[in-house]
């Protein structure tokens, strides 16, 4: 595992150093400087997103009473976990676990909710994913603002992401994990499967039932995740606005699609290094004619994703301290 996760990282930087290659770093420096206090507007509209993010997970766990307290300890143990989630490479997944057991250890809630809360929570921000990269890969066909290649690529790119949220939200739906797992359960090297079969089931039956009988709490998650994922886009206008080169709605929003499918095909990258400094270059140089720009924007995600990952392991440790100091007395 040790040796995929080296090789993954040497590809990310591999493509990062072709994508430095090709860009003009004197005049990716100049537009730097243009950006002066638009960094902190960016990093404002990220506080945003990231903290509707955070009321969405909140939604799903039906315990927890919806008020501004229960929010800001939300957003502390997402914090804590999307830090991690950025920097391994597990498919944005390495700290769910954190977030799992500081649910757990923080606030006394089980794993089975813990778990089953970080399930509904990535399902619904991916459903809300597959309808934001839908809009914009109709913009990006309407407009034809890439190369027939890359918008074949993109589309199945987006199909292919399409069907296996599907796939996953069918098998919390019909409880198929339980099926598949009582199967297995009596089947020669498969019996471990008995001892924790009751805790699966009860995963199972905590999803069903959110979709069955909280259809409002989703309705609202969801809107939440979708509205997430549009202030991405503007996030790149008021990018583009600090750098001097003003662009419309409809092409951030396409750039925004486009670099978020890549993220999400190159999960197995740590933070997707060099492939999302790629897609800006790519699809940057299409829509403002510079590559510089495109690289310029990816610089400015990167160092906004920095700052948000050293947060997140500061209030990580935080809150290891926090649970030290709970045990105790």
């Amino acid at each position: 595992m040790k040796i995929f996760k080296i090789t993954f990282l040497i590809l990310g930087l591999a493509l990062l150093g072709w994508v430095l290659k090709n860009t003009d770093l004197t005049e990716i420096l100049n537009l730097l400087g243009e950006i002066g206090i638009g960094f902190l507007v960016i990093l404002g509209i990220y506080f945003f997103a990231f903290l509707f993010d955070s009321l969405t997970w909140q939604l799903t766990v039906l315990s927890i009473p919806l008020t501004p307290k229960w929010l800001y300890h939300f957003f502390q143990m997402r914090l804590a976990g999307e830090a991690f989630n950025n920097i391994l490479p597990a498919g944005s997944l390495g700290g769910e676990p954190i977030k799992a057991v500081l649910l757990k250890n923080l606030y006394g809630i089980n794993y089975r909710d813990g778990v089953a809360s970080l399930i509904l929570a990535r399902t619904i921000n991916t459903v809300a994913l597959i309808l934001f990269l839908f809009i914009g890969f109709y913009l990006m066909v309407h407009t034809a603002i890439l190369e027939e290649e890359y918008t074949t690529t993109a589309g199945i790119g987006l199909l292919t992401l399409t069907v296996l949220i599907f796939l996953f939200f069918s098998i919390q739906r019909f409880k198929i994990a339980s099926q598949i797992s009582e199967t297995l359960s009596k089947k020669r090297g498969f019996q471990w499967l008995g001892g924790i079969l009751h805790q699966i089931k009860d995963i199972d039956g905590i999803l069903v039932k959110f979709y069955k009988n909280h259809q409002g709490r989703a309705a609202y998650a969801f809107a939440l995740a979708f509205v997430n994922w549009v202030l991405g886009v503007g996030e790149i206008i008021i990018t583009m606005h600090f750098l001097g080169h003003p662009i419309t709605l409809t092409d951030a929003w396409i750039i925004e699609a486009a670099a978020q499918l890549v993220r999400a095909a190159t999960f197995f990258i740590p933070a997707s290094i060099g492939a999302q400094e790629g897609a800006f270059l790519v699809i940057g140089s299409a829509v403002t004619g510079s590559p510089s720009l495109g690289i310029t924007m990816a610089i400015v995600r990167r160092a906004r994703e920095i700052i948000w990952v050293a947060w997140g392991i500061m209030a990580f440790y935080t809150t290891k301290k926090d649970n030290v100091f709970a045990k105790e007395s």
